[in-house]
């Protein structure tokens, strides 16, 4: 038997459908691994900008975290909020910074242009009997506008372990 002339549209139609729901299939998971490639170029950049901004704060080098830090930049330590000039003025006038501040870990997530950093770090200051060991656990707001990650807000505080 023929099929009829009815049943030969919805033939076409359903082949139609099967190969469109392919072709989106193969979009869908050829695009992933980029945006994942994406995300984790991110994931290492602002990993490398924390470094930075460590090693920056460690040799008072002002230059290297104005660069790294927002003109709008809210810190926040001890429940204060200190803006980006006062935390850089902090930094011009500490002579030399005995202390070593050692990154224990880091998770990054991106959110499009924005990223969250939280982590912990450890710094030791003084040394012999007076060195002090004290642990911090910080959460940093990162944003990539004018084609770099900036620092826009960032928090630290104490922490037991």
């Amino acid at each position: 038997m023929k099929p009829s002339l009815l049943q030969a549209p919805r033939k076409r139609a359903n082949h139609r459908r099967t190969a469109w729901l392919w072709l989106s299939l193969v979009c869908a998971t050829s695009l992933s691994p980029g945006q994942e490639a994406v995300e984790g170029d991110a994931t290492a950049t602002i990993r490398t900008l924390e470094h930075e901004w460590v090693e920056g704060q460690s040799s008072n080098d002002n230059r290297a975290l104005d660069l790294i830090f927002d003109n709008a930049l809210v810190y926040v330590e001890y429940g204060k909020l200190i803006t980006k000039g006062e935390y850089l003025s902090r930094v011009r006038a500490v002579e030399s910074n005995p202390s070593q501040i050692v990154m224990e870990g880091i998770t990054v997530r991106t959110f499009g242009d924005t990223a969250i950093a939280v982590g912990t770090y450890h710094e030791k200051s003084g040394s012999g009997s007076k060195a002090h060991l004290n642990r911090w656990r910080f959460v940093d707001t990162w944003v990539y506008k004018q084609g770099r990650w900036m620092l826009v807000a960032a928090a630290a505080a104490p922490s037991s372990k």
